[in-house]
């Protein structure tokens, strides 16, 4: 039986949150502790790039980390972005969030429905004629150049932000009692063989979301006992459930 379960994300904001729902049914502890955290490049480590922002027409945001570190940088490059600077997001939330630094206007801001960038392509090629700035993190895979390519869209692709190790501190590490580890990202697994060098899995439990994750577990020489997404269970809070009904 199962009865602490370390997600490595943030702590849902709602009280509604599927996790809630698995804790009270099934009994067990859920703590809330990411592996990873983001931080932004200096504008320094940006400047090595030789991306100039104002050479650019259109900027894409994928995340909201993205559109705050973007405007962090600019600030420290003492760039003021001009009011005829567009931006393409993939979802509204994200679109939204950009009023935390501009005035939103409709007409200069553009979103997608599905949170994929393939979904913001039409839009973006409607506005062929912009020269889109692409912030990105360290961890990024070909494919967004590629898509941009295939569509004969002027593009370039930057890092602004990096995804690092969020170290535990001696108490954590001494307190490590769980019985399952979730993971979101391959940098997660990454960052518990950093913090536990001499992690022995035994009868612990893991759980990987996304295909990349679950090959960084198998990479590492772990063993890996529940898997999301699946044609069945698309969220990690469906597969997990099914996962405590089966081992009760």
């Amino acid at each position: 039986m199962l009865k602490k379960i370390l997600v490595s994300q943030p702590k849902p904001s709602s009280d509604k949150s599927p996790y809630y729902d698995i804790a009270r049914e099934f009994g067990v502890e859920l703590v809330f502790r990411p592996f990873i955290k983001v931080e932004g490049l200096s504008a320094r480590e940006f400047r090595q790039q030789k991306v100039s922002i104002l050479n650019y027409t259109a900027i894409v945001f994928t995340s909201r980390h993205a559109i705050d570190h973007f405007f962090t940088l600019a600030k420290e490059l003492r760039v003021t972005i001009p009011e005829t600077m567009k931006y393409f997001c993939v979802t509204e939330t994200i679109a939204l969030y950009i009023q935390k630094y501009v005035q939103y206007r409709k007409r200069k801001v553009f979103f997608g429905t599905t949170g994929k960038l393939i979904d913001l392509i039409p839009l973006m090629v409607k506005h062929k004629t912009e020269k889109y700035l692409v912030p990105m993190s360290d961890i990024f895979n070909r494919s967004i150049t590629e898509l941009l390519d295939s569509k004969g869209l002027q593009h370039k692709e930057c890092v602004m932000y990096r995804t690092v190790s969020d170290d535990f501190t001696t108490e954590e590490v001494e307190q490590f009692d769980y019985d399952m580890l979730l993971f979101f990202s391959p940098a997660g697994v990454n960052a518990l063989t950093k913090n536990f060098p001499n992690f022995d899995q035994g009868d612990v439990r893991i759980g990987a979301f996304g295909p990349a994750t679950a090959k960084e577990v198998a990479e590492r020489g772990l063993r890996l006992d529940l898997h999301a997404p699946t044609p069945e269970f698309p969220s990690m809070t469906g597969a997990l459930k099914d996962y405590l009904m089966k081992i009760k």
